[in-house]
């Protein structure tokens, strides 16, 4: 490749320094393909028989080549392929010290593939390997191999949920914490129709096209800015979530926030929508905690409320606006509550919305109450959550054209949120292995 480019320059006078860049990673790719080849070469000595995980002895068939594609190139390695007399089964045994057992792919390309998988189209992640890390895999590959990981620690989570149900959380060591919050949403997904069969459609009549991702974010702070007012600490923000019901998150939450040092924090904060199974999640998993509904979502049920008082009127839609939401801005709930009771209407429809709304500011007073939780320089707006509706699920999981299984969905979005929330790291150290 070298002399090619070399010959090239020669005859031309042009120096093409993409080409040569390009040609000398070729390069050194082979050579480390080769380099890597010769350290994985199996010793001339070992051993003739090994335990079988039957509980016999595994005698020595013959040495197997196996193909690996490798950060630097495809290699293949021979190494001693041992058979079971008693559950004639086959083992590679250096193939689990490599962790490649059953996989053709290296963990430095699986580890890439997780982490293009999870941030592009399947597609453009191959595409993204290629180009900038000398790669050629397929799509499914990069789509296999990120959902087989992004499984894994979907069922780790599993797992670790499981023992908040138990009461076997570990107690988690560190420093006080001022002020902890956590904050929760719904987002859809778009899923495949033959795992919707069956299931109601959000529009009455129509089927259903997507299912609820239930996020959940935790982040803390500390200190506030020149005017007062609160400042999230910088990369405290950790985010979980799944396509699963209300109980089963509300487990996934409560051991988020408890990793995150829910029992030493001083001030514990929830601030939410006005969605039910939100505040069931709260009364059942934080007793206690400062609850908060997003004082924007409060706010929107005004704005919907004057838009039915005066359709096409927004001159008197915003007058109408200003005077109540003065009093929700003030806490005084009670007030606003009094004042939505006493319009009168005609239209059965308009009559019904205004008692809905009535209900909605009486059953969460005491989550309005905005000047006293400002007086205490807490955060009063859901604005984390609701961006991460969009960054973790949405620019991944709601691009144009896509639509997901479940088990695909989950395992990508628990892959997203352990990126995002910077323990990815910590996951791929640690592991064993990922099937």
């Amino acid at each position: 490749m070298l002399e090619v480019v070399l010959t090239g320059l020669r005859k031309t006078g042009h120096f093409d320094l993409e080409a040569v860049e390009m040609a000398i990673r070729t390069a050194a790719h082979q050579l480390g393909a080769t380099v890597l080849e010769h350290l994985l070469d199996t010793p001339a000595e070992f051993e003739r028989e090994i335990s079988c995980p039957c509980g016999k002895r595994a005698r020595f068939h013959q040495m197997r080549p196996k193909r690996l594609v490798t950060a630097l190139g495809t290699v293949t390695i021979k190494r001693p392929y041992y058979l079971c007399p008693d559950c004639h089964k086959g083992i590679s045994p250096g193939d689990i010290e490599l962790d490649v057992e059953g996989i053709e792919y290296s963990p430095g390309v699986r580890r890439m593939m997780a982490m293009v998988g999870s941030e592009t189209s399947f597609q453009h992640g191959r595409e993204q390997l290629e180009l900038l890390a000398g790669i050629e895999v397929t799509t499914k590959a990069v789509e296999r191999q990120a959902e087989a990981i992004g499984d894994d620690i979907a069922q780790q989570e599993k797992l670790r949920n499981s023992r908040a149900l138990q009461l076997d959380l570990p107690e988690v060591l560190g420093s006080a914490v001022p002020v902890l919050y956590i904050e929760m949403d719904g987002t859809q997904v778009p899923i495949v129709r033959q795992e919707l069969e069956g299931r109601a459609g959000r529009i009455e009549g129509q089927p259903a096209r997507t299912r609820e991702v239930k996020l959940g974010c935790v982040f803390t702070q500390t200190t506030t800015d020149e005017n007062d007012r609160p400042v999230r600490d910088e990369a405290s923000t950790t985010y979980t979530a799944a396509i699963e019901d209300a109980g089963e998150f509300g487990r996934r939450i409560y051991t988020e926030a408890w990793e995150r040092g829910w029992n030493r924090a001083h001030k514990k904060v929830l601030i939410a929508d006005g969605a039910e199974w939100i505040w069931n999640i709260a009364h059942q998993h934080f007793p206690g905690a400062i609850q908060i509904v997003d004082l924007y979502h409060a706010r929107q049920h005004l704005w919907e409320l004057a838009r039915s008082l005066y359709p096409n009127e927004e001159k008197a839609q915003k007058r109408w606006m200003l005077r109540q939401q003065a009093k929700l801005d003030s806490g005084k709930i009670e007030t606003l509550v009094q004042y939505l009771r006493l319009l009168d209407t005609s239209s059965l429809e308009l009559a019904d919305k205004i008692r809905l709304e009535s209900a909605y500011f009486e059953r969460n007073a005491e989550r309005m109450r905005y000047p006293e939780f400002q007086r205490q320089h807490l955060f009063i707006g859901s604005g984390v959550i609701e961006a991460g509706c969009r960054t973790v699920i949405g620019s991944r999981l709601k691009q144009s054209g896509m639509f997901w299984s479940l088990r695909g969905a989950n395992a990508i979005i628990a892959l997203r949120c352990h990126r995002i929330s910077r323990k990815f790291e910590d996951y791929w150290h640690s592991r064993s292995r990922v099937a």
